[in-house]
């Protein structure tokens, strides 16, 4: 079950919405900004805004049909404002790298900028073109008229729908699996050679979730790239343990502690077994990618635009090889806090086979293309992307992957998904005698830091305390 540390959560939004003020006062000075960027001869007009999960847009016209652009700002407080720079930067880069080597349809961005050249001193920035469309996600989702209940695609939704939709998106993920990098870690290009490479380390989301709502020491999370997927991921399991260690509020009793500490410990065996191609080729995979960050034109069902490509790098191949986590539009972890794995499995699957009959029509169509182009139509049939997707679901390496990638998460996938209970039962029995010390230690620690948590909570939500 997702758990933020909830003070640190409010301590966020606090921060949010003191900027967002800010923003909304200097609007006017917004609008004069891009509209000199832009060359709009005071044209300039305030349409409007957009927001999303880690960003706020406003839009801007200039009249006499000409495209209204928008000026996009990372968010602090959902985004650690020491990274801010960094999260633009990185975007910028990718979406320049997939317009240059892919046939996806991105978002032309016009100029950017990081927080010192902000107007109001805002923060980092980019401008684009605005693009038309609805979010796929609205157009999936089941129909509800309570807009906080959960984002669930329509079990009712015409199959033929889903056919158009997963043709392009099968198309998008076939593109992307085929960009490679001999390292891990964000991409830019060298301005002498013109060529892209791994520059820096790889900021993903799950970094972002746990610098700004657990309390996590962000200068113990990654500052450079990594060679092999085996070192990646070993410090993701070290990552998961300091994350229990640190997170004050993480577990609610001793058995809860005891179940965390042995799959977080149970992860870093797994490794071996789960990591492929540790040396590389790496490829290029975005964290966030899914329906409510991608735009359709709901009349035609074609995708006009996926957006939101900040937490996009070279990463572990395995990851683009896994079958999309969000073909249900939300991810495995939230029906596993709500459902159930069987309630998951019976609805995912269907439309996973779904998703591979369309990628294996997106590849049957390169592969011809291929064979007519160089006279090899064999050259696309090995190691195809929908045999290693079906792979990855069979061996199981899908919900190692997305344990990876989910440090609130992991616990519920490990035992779920990961832990062979008819092996080896609650496999606590089987520690040996240190690592069942070191359990203890971490019991003792996380009972004490509860309580403290729990007191602090108090007095920051004196409200609350004062209705129980």
């Amino acid at each position: 079950m997702t758990a933020y540390d909830l003070i640190a959560e409010a301590d966020a939004d606090d921060e949010r919405r003191l900027w967002v003020r800010k923003l909304i006062n200097a609007k006017d000075e917004i609008v004069t900004f891009v509209d000199s960027r832009l060359d709009g001869r005071g044209a300039g007009e305030y349409l409007g805004f957009l927001k999303g999960s880690f960003n706020v847009s406003f839009r801007v016209g200039f009249g006499n049909g000409k495209p209204s652009p928008l000026i996009r700002f990372a968010k602090p407080g959902h985004t650690l404002s020491a990274w801010r720079d960094e999260k633009v930067a990185n975007e910028v880069r990718a979406i320049e790298y997939l317009r240059e080597k892919t046939t996806i349809p991105l978002p032309h961005i016009r100029c950017w900028g990081s927080a010192d050249e902000s107007p109001a001193q805002l923060g980092s920035f980019m401008i684009m073109d605005f693009v038309e469309g609805i979010r796929l996600s609205t157009l999936l989702k089941e129909p509800n008229e309570d807009d906080q209940a959960d984002l669930i695609l329509n079990p009712a939704i015409e199959e033929t729908t889903l056919d158009t939709i997963y043709d392009q998106l099968a198309d998008y993920l076939l593109q992307l699996s085929r960009l490679e990098f001999s390292s891990i870690g964000a991409i830019s290009k060298d301005a002498a050679s013109s060529t892209w490479a791994v520059t820096g380390r790889p900021l993903t989301y799950n970094m972002n979730e746990l610098a700004t709502l657990t309390g996590y020491p962000a200068d113990q999370l990654p500052t450079t790239h990594f060679e092999s997927a085996s070192d990646y991921f070993d410090t993701i399991a070290r990552q998961h343990l300091l994350h229990l260690k640190t997170q004050r509020n993480l577990s609610h009793d001793a058995e809860d502690v005891r179940r965390r500490f042995f799959a977080r410990r149970q992860f870093h065996r797994l490794i071996p077994q789960h990591c492929i191609e540790d040396a590389g080729p790496f490829r290029v995979f975005c964290d966030d990618m899914q329906p409510s960050n991608m735009l359709v034109d709901p009349a035609t069902l074609r995708i006009t635009a996926l957006l939101d490509f900040e937490f996009t790098n070279s990463m572990p191949a395995q990851f683009a090889y896994d079958p999309p986590w969000w073909l249900l539009l939300r991810g495995p972890d939230m029906w596993l806090d709500h459902y159930s794995m069987d309630e998951f499995l019976a609805r995912y699957v269907p439309r996973m086979e779904q998703f591979l009959r369309a990628l294996e029509r997106v590849e049957a169509k390169a592969a011809a293309a291929a064979a007519a182009s160089v006279g090899d139509g064999h050259l696309l049939e090995r190691q195809r992307l929908s045999a290693r997707m079906r792979d990855s679901w069979q061996t199981g390496r899908f919900w190692f992957n997305y344990a990876a990638r989910t440090s609130l998460d992991m616990d519920d996938i490990y035992w779920a998904a990961l832990h062979d209970h008819e092996a080896n039962g609650d496999g606590l029995s089987s520690l040996d005698a240190a690592t069942r010390a070191d359990m203890e230690e971490m019991v003792a620690l996380k009972i004490e830091q509860r309580k403290a948590y729990d007191a602090d909570y108090d007095i920051r939500f004196p409200e609350e305390a004062e209705s129980q």
